[in-house]
Order: C-alpha cells, then structure tokens, then sequence
C-alpha cells in the first residue's frame, strides 16, 4: 500500500479515503491520531491490527464540534457545559456513559463509557467535517513507541500500512491530552496532560483528583495509557535527578556505554562532549515539546547504548511529562551502583 502525504488543498481527498473505510493519519496539537471512521467497525479493527494494540484499550473519538457527541452520550455531567466552554477545541478528552449500542465495543474496549475530544486544528477539524462521521485517533505510531510528533514520525512508523498522512508540521504540545473522567459525580483526571489539574480547579471550583491506581491485568482502562507499557524507544531509558548527573555519566563511561543525553541548554552545555537532544530552552513547555522527537531522534540514529533524560518537578505540565517520561524509562532512575 502507498501511503501519501496530504496537503491543506487534498483534504477532501483525505475525507474520501476515511468515508471508504481506510486509515488516515491526521495532526493535532498534541500528537499525531491515527484516524479511522468511529462509525465502521472494520476500519476500527484496522487501527488495533496496524499499531499492534491490545483490543481493551479504548479509543477517542475525535469530533469537530460539541453537538456531534449527543448522538452517542447518554447523560452529561453538570459541569460539562463548563469544561466544554473553556477548553475545547483543545487538549482535553471527556469520559461520558453513552447510549447502548451507541458505539461498537471495538471503540470503547467494551465499557458503557467513551472518550470524546475536539482537537485544536483547524485541518483536523475540517477532516472530520469532510468526513461526515467522528474519527477514532489513538497517537498515530507501532504500540508503545514514543507518539509522534510529525508527519516524518508517522511515515517511518506506518508507511505501507495506512492511506495517508494529513501533514501539518510538528505539533505545538508533543503530549498527549489530558483524560477527565466525567462518567460519575466528581470529575477525574485519569491521564494529565497540557490542561493541568490546576487549571481544572481554578475553572471549576472545586477539587480535582488524579487517578494514579495502577490498572490490572484482569482490568480494561477507561482511559488510553493506564495500563500498558507505552513510549518507550527500543534504547533503554534511565531518568537522572539533577544531583547525579557527574556520577551517572562516570558510570556510564566506567561500564563502557555510550550515552545520549535528553536534556535541557544547561545540562548540554555542561556535557558536551556526548550525543544530545536539547530542547528548545530550560522550560517544562520545550521540554515537553521535544520529549517525544527526542526519544525517537536518539534512538534511531543507533549511536547510544542508553538515554539519560533530564527530569522536571511533578506539578502543572512537568506532570504530563514525567507521567511519559516514567513509562518510557520503565520507572527507572539512575542510582548508583
């Protein structure tokens, strides 16, 4: 199969594709989804077989506007018209109960609940308006590789095995959206993402928890990313605190590895004797960012025997990305041996 890249004027080309069942990667302002008519069963199937996704991890389903979820969900939480108002179009998924038989099973893994989003892109947007049906998006990449960021991404992950690729350069937030369980009576944050729990509460006024139980294997996650091991190079990963980064790299030389460095400008120029990545500045936004692109960047170019990847605090975004930086670690720090 021929995989083509779409530009700003072959949309509706793209739209074609997706009304016959086909797959079509699409941009947003997280990631890139991998897109599939949510209302054809047999293209969901394909998004599963394609990135090699267990069939209990639910999809998003991506709408171009607000009122296209009515004709799925079966009750609405209070505080939706809130949220939606102030966050959407934007990097935030809601969890609603949905009518009976509203969605397949392939699309909610099975649970009466789905996850809905309008991404903030404008091409995106007008996709799923040429397409006249909502779009199933899990991050456009193999399972459990970093989420890609561009078009390139896509292309080197799934070339010859999807239709298309809506091309709109690197995306702005380079993680995935945040998750809000909205399917009982306080709202929860099961993935954090760019809309972070502080943001939530100063909207809402009220507590916002986050979920961080570990979903088991007997269990299906309401959310993408709970329960398996997702955005992880094939280069192993140690995350480094910021006092230990002399002895890590000594150690590293001592044991004969060579060590890519995922890091910000001061960190870098500290050491610039080893491969980096380095984010735009010391922010936890370029961070962020580049967090994926980093990953993939150091580990394709098969130079490094390990990633030391520089770590943020765990509060507002630097939750979002210390939540993808554990899982691509494996939850592993440098400590000394």
């Amino acid at each position: 199969m021929e995989t083509k890249i779409f530009q700003s004027d072959q949309i509706n080309q793209a739209a074609a594709l997706l009304r016959q069942g086909e797959l079509v990667a699409f941009p947003t302002e997280t990631v890139y989804g991998l897109g599939a008519n949510a209302l054809l069963s047999e293209s969901v199937k394909q998004v599963f077989a394609v990135k090699g996704r267990p069939s209990d991890n639910p999809l998003i389903v991506h709408v171009a506007d607000f009122s296209m979820t009515a004709e799925f969900v079966e009750s609405y939480h209070p505080l939706t018209e809130k949220i939606v108002k102030h966050f959407w179009p934007g990097p935030l998924t809601l969890i609603f109960k949905i009518k009976e038989g509203s969605l397949n099973p392939v699309v909610t893994g099975g649970l009466s609940t789905a996850a809905f989003r309008m991404p903030d892109n404008k091409k995106t947007l007008s996709l799923i308006e040429k397409t006249d049906a909502p779009l199933v998006g899990p991050s456009a990449n193999t399972s459990g590789r970093p989420s890609p960021t561009t078009a390139l991404h896509v292309y080197h992950d799934l070339k010859g095995k999807i239709a298309g690729i809506l091309d709109d350069g690197a995306t702005q937030i380079g993680v995935e959206s945040t998750v809000l369980d909205l399917s009982g009576e306080v709202p929860t944050i099961l993935r954090p993402g760019a809309v972070t729990q502080e943001a939530l509460e100063e909207i809402l006024g009220i507590e916002v928890p986050l979920d961080k139980h570990l979903v088991k294997e007997s269990e299906t996650p309401k959310a993408p990313g709970m329960k398996y091991k997702h955005y992880s190079p094939d280069t192993p990963v140690l995350m480094i605190n910021s006092d230990d980064w002399e002895k890590a790299l000594i150690w590293a030389e001592a044991n004969d590895k060579k060590v890519g460095l995922l890091v910000t400008p001061k960190i870098a120029d500290k050491y610039s004797s080893a491969d980096r990545f380095v984010f735009a500045d010391e922010t936890v936004e370029a961070a962020t960012r580049g967090l994926f692109s980093g990953l993939r960047a150091l580990d394709e170019a098969k130079k490094v025997d390990i990633i030391f990847a520089e770590v943020f605090p765990e509060d507002h975004l630097g939750l979002a990305y210390m939540n993808r930086l554990k899982k691509a670690a494996a939850q592993n720090y440098f400590s000394e041996m």
